[in-house]
């Protein structure tokens, strides 16, 4: 989500910029160890939280879904291409228990993966343009052309949200099971999302009605970027986030169902 508000500035800002390539270096890599912790966790099978660990390994959980995926494996038997639409992208599963959840879900879910794509390509038109290459859009007019689709969901991403805070503060019993783990993970989407509206709109010279210099564009952008790669990309692996990656896998490994 992060960098479409910080990619295209002028080019006395370009060691700020490798500053934050360097940042999302850290972060990746602090990511993959995470990673690579919880695969080997998932490797060592249920027996893996006792005391007593199976002789399982980082490489047992793929070993284990490709068996699960091929006919011989065991499951629901559904075909992979409707697991993949119908479970795991649609996911069908939370719509049959409650709509408003999967409203909930489906915003946040499209918001967030639809932002860090955008993110991707206006930071490789970015480095293209900084290794003069000659080939890609100009970053400036590249961000334009994202500025309406950027908007858009942002707001889909803010409406879920809304929704995710809205139901632990009204559902009786939805807050009496917030945990910190949930109170995290809602601010730091809220702060996250705040954030780029305010560094977006000091971008554009205004915020709310108020006129704000374009200096102050690119420290406000800056932090944006930082928060965004820590919480959406390090923090992956050690927070309740988690279930965004193993969720998947394991309806995979079941060929779908409840």
């Amino acid at each position: 989500m992060a960098m479409e508000y910080y990619a295209g500035i002028s080019d006395a800002m370009r060691i700020t910029f490798v500053q934050v390539m360097i940042l999302a270096i850290i972060a990746i890599v602090i990511f993959l160890y995470g990673m690579y912790i919880n695969l080997k966790k998932w490797g060592l099978g249920a027996e893996g939280y006792g005391q007593k660990p199976s002789k399982g390994s980082i490489f047992t959980l793929p070993k284990t879904l490709a068996y699960q995926l091929s006919e011989d494996g065991h499951g629901h038997g559904q075909n992979i291409i409707v697991t993949l639409v119908l479970d795991i992208l649609l996911q069908r599963r939370i719509m049959r228990r409650s709509p408003l959840r999967w409203f909930m879900h489906i915003t946040i879910f499209v918001g967030w993966m639809a932002l860090f794509i955008m993110s991707l390509l206006m930071f490789l038109v970015e480095l293209l343009h900084m290794a003069h290459l000659g080939i890609g859009p100009e970053p400036a007019v590249f961000r334009e052309f994202l500025g309406p689709i950027n908007d858009l969901f942002s707001y889909i991403l803010l409406t879920g949200i809304i929704i995710a805070i809205a139901r632990r503060l009204f559902i009786p019993r939805m807050r009496e099971a917030t945990i910190a783990y949930d109170s995290i993970l809602l601010g730091g989407l809220t702060l996250i999302t705040v954030t780029g509206f305010i560094a977006d709109g000091i971008r554009n010279g205004t915020f709310w009605g108020f006129g704000i210099e374009y200096p102050y564009a690119p420290p406000a952008a800056l932090f944006h970027v930082i928060i965004s790669l820590l919480f959406c990309i390090a923090y992956i692996p050690y927070s309740k986030y988690i279930h965004m990656i193993a969720t998947p896998l394991t309806i995979l490994a079941n060929k779908g169902g409840e």
